[in-house]
């Protein structure tokens, strides 16, 4: 988890404490699910935040890919394409060319792989059409055609969202000084795996891309408007953070349904992460985008 290219070490540790500014449908550290015991994984999260920390220590330019429904062009073909369970071209790695941005190992030739929309990358050098740059989440350089490059205003993060797959919880962390406060921590549900139109919630750092109020979903298989989920954050492709559904396209805000059952449990959504509709305002009004982390952690 390091986008060092010079053998920089991560700091030993950072410093993460408790002081929650949303405290609604609050969880512990580590609480009971079913008969099992799930957690928040503060060890891994506190390692992603040290890795972080290394790769911001100087000035430097962050960047985030952009292909949000193929606006940018469609990737070009990598080496040894693959079809995937969802009929979608994907490179060696699962990764579908369909709003992804191509990664090439030098200049020329084809790509090597493809990075997720909103990912976030670290500028290493900036040319007429290509930018070379690296990843916190494999290692090497990599070049990138300008047009799916987008500079970010920040060179050092203070805000990351952490989404567990495994323990079904989203946590909101900060820094202030030299220390990264926990500014909320409640259950979440995230994508299932269910093709052909359920998809698992992707792991990886992306920048939060835009807001939406409103996120309007289709009913699957057609062109019909279902519903749409409140307070939506969008952080890759069609995956936002947001707010419980409705399944009333003309719903407003007095119909809001603040909380679900299902919530924490198991993952049953379509990519993305779904909270409880306060904590998705909360998120909404408190993660600025194209400023804010998304880490989605296993």
């Amino acid at each position: 988890m390091t986008c060092n290219t010079d053998g920089t070490s991560a700091p030993n540790g950072v410093e993460i404490v408790k002081e929650l500014s949303y405290t609604q449908h609050t969880l512990g550290d580590t609480y009971p699910y079913k008969d099992t015991e799930r957690r928040f994984q503060w060890d891994k999260i506190g390692e992603w935040l040290s890795a972080l920390e290394a790769a911001q220590q100087d000035s430097v330019t962050w960047v985030t890919l952009q292909n949000y429904k193929d606006r940018n062009g469609i990737a070009p073909e990598v080496q040894d394409p693959e079809i995937n369970e969802y009929r979608s071209a994907t490179d060696r790695y699962g990764v579908s060319r369909y709003q992804s941005i191509p990664l090439y190992g030098s200049q020329t030739g084809k790509p090597a792989r493809y990075s997720r929309d909103g990912a976030l990358f670290l500028l290493l050098k900036d040319s007429a059409d290509y930018v070379k740059v690296c990843s916190m989440l494999y290692d090497g350089a990599w070049y990138v055609p300008k047009d799916y490059v987008r500079t970010l205003p920040v060179h050092r993060f203070s805000k990351v969202i952490f989404v567990d797959r495994t323990d079904q919880n989203i946590a909101t962390l900060e820094k202030v000084g030299t220390v990264w406060y926990v500014r909320s921590m409640n259950p979440a549900t995230t994508g299932l795996h269910n093709p052909p139109y359920q998809q698992e919630t992707p792991l990886g750092v992306y920048v939060i891309q835009e807001h939406k109020p409103k996120m309007y979903y289709l009913r699957d298989g057609s062109s019909e408007i279902a519903g749409f989920a409140p307070w939506a954050s969008r952080f890759t492709r069609g995956g936002y953070i947001h707010g419980v559904p409705l399944n009333n396209p003309k719903a407003n805000e007095k119909n809001y349904i603040e909380f679900s059952p299902t919530l924490g449990t198991t993952p049953r959504s379509h990519m993305c992460v779904r909270n409880a509709t306060s904590h998705a305002k909360y998120i909404y009004d408190w993660a600025t985008p194209l400023e804010s982390l998304v880490i989605v952690i296993d």
